[in-house]
């Protein structure tokens, strides 16, 4: 339950926009002249339904999810595995490296807002503020300054002092463009070996004049055989995980 109000709270902040005072009926009855009643659903619970549809997007866009997604994609497509691992593999060890990478932020915001909120400590809205904190810190943390000042220009506004007045309707295109990009240059890194063994395997067949078998066929053992020698998971996840750590 810990988790799942750290999580809430965690997206919660793009959201406080919509929210209202708490003490709205979630209902109003209206009472007709010959006595009979009407029901109307509340526009406050209309827009936090319409919020939790978006709780996903905010979770994968605000967090360590879209790197590492985008790199084990690459990384599939490197070793040219077509879909081995699957989607569902990729997407459940994303899910849960992002959790291991985001449990320093999770735990503080379970300490400064969750558990106050819980033990009404804090309202809603003081909870919201307290969360996005250790949040923003984290996600400006990643982001490069070029993106932030590209989007702040892009807006119209001029960049605050203090980078932590930015506000997250700048900073999360931003980060999600430094994540994108750093993504990237990791892709890079990986498909380098990958492709040296490619270029060799269809030179050496090449040479033999067996140009009517296809390089791919030959090169993929060796592909797999390579990443299993020098440890190529504990590799790639330890590299990812360790380059939010920096």
């Amino acid at each position: 339950m810990r988790l799942i109000l750290s999580l809430f709270l965690l997206v919660a902040t793009p959201l406080a926009a919509l929210a209202e005072p708490i003490g709205v009926p979630a209902f109003s009855v209206s009472t007709a002249g010959d006595g009979s009643q009407s029901y109307t659903l509340s526009l406050q619970l209309l827009a936090l339904m319409t919020g939790i549809t978006l709780l996903p997007a905010f979770l994968v866009m605000m967090t360590s999810f879209t790197r590492i997604i985008v790199v084990l994609a690459i990384l599939r497509q490197a070793l040219g595995t077509a879909q081995t691992p699957s989607n569902q593999v990729l997407l459940g060890l994303t899910l849960f490296l992002t959790l291991f990478i985001m449990n320093p932020v999770l735990e503080r915001i379970n300490t400064e807002a969750v558990q106050p909120y819980v033990n009404e400590e804090l309202g809603f809205q003081d909870a919201v503020a307290k969360a996005q904190v250790p949040l923003h810190a984290f996600m400006l943390h990643h982001t490069r300054e070029t993106d932030l000042t590209l989007f702040m220009e892009i807006a119209g506004k001029q960049a605050p002092d203090d980078a932590k007045d930015v506000g997250f309707v700048y900073l999360m295109p931003a980060f999600v463009t430094s994540e994108l990009k750093t993504a990237f240059q990791f892709g890079f890194l990986i498909f380098i070996p990958f492709l040296i063994i490619d270029l060799v395997v269809a030179s050496v067949l090449m040479s033999m004049g067996m140009m009517m078998l296809s390089p791919l066929i030959i090169s993929f053992p060796f592909k797999i055989l390579l990443f299993v020698l020098v440890d190529g998971w504990t590799l790639i996840l330890g590299t990812l995980a360790s380059s939010f750590y920096v």
